[in-house]
């Protein structure tokens, strides 16, 4: 029986990235891109939209202005 592992693996990717600091630092940003897609995603919902996920306009612009690192 093997042990489970929490580590990402992709077979399309070569052995040489994986687990490595380098696939870690493309993860981080391919991750901080994301937060700031979803971010900016906000500005172009209606307010009717905004109000079903219980946001107002002003927080849809807060979250969208927050650094991406956050």
């Amino acid at each position: 029986m093997s042990a489970y592992s929490s580590q990402r693996t992709d077979i399309s990717m070569p052995s040489a990235l994986r687990g490595s600091a380098l696939l870690r630092v493309v993860a981080m940003i391919e991750m901080a891109m994301d937060r700031r897609r979803s971010r900016h995603a906000l500005l172009e919902m209606s307010d009717e939209q905004l109000k079903d996920i219980g946001l107002c306009r002003s927080e849809a612009y807060r979250e969208a202005n927050r650094p991406f690192w956050r």
